[in-house]
């Protein structure tokens, strides 16, 4: 059974940084990723990595503040530097694996504010 365990939002200054964790278990993960939902906007990508390409995405809107890596096979971080108060979100990781099966994290709240 696959289970996915985020951590690491919270409360923070704009300019600040935080760093978010998914720990995966139950299976091989190809395709690592986050995406954020504000109070009222659809669900975003924010960042993708992949495990057979290596290839790493970022939303425009993150590009050079925001850094996807694989911490090990089945942990996902994502580094986010010089936060804005329009990064405020709930942050969902999601997870797609070898079988071609996806999932998705609880999520957890980050929230810019000064």
């Amino acid at each position: 059974q696959v289970q996915l365990v985020e951590s690491g939002g919270g409360l923070v200054q704009p300019g600040g940084s935080l760093s978010l964790s998914c720990a995966a278990s139950g299976s091989s993960f190809i395709a690592m990723n986050w995406y954020r939902q504000a109070p009222g906007n659809q669900r975003e990508l924010v960042a993708t990595t992949n495990s057979r390409s290596g290839d790493r995405y970022y939303a425009d809107s993150v590009k050079g503040r925001f850094t996807i890596y694989r911490e090990n096979a089945n942990t996902v971080n994502l580094q986010m530097n010089s936060l804005k108060v329009e990064d405020t979100a709930v942050y969902y990781c999601y997870v797609r694996d070898i079988r071609d099966m996806s999932y998705w994290g609880q999520g957890t709240q980050v929230t810019v504010s000064g």
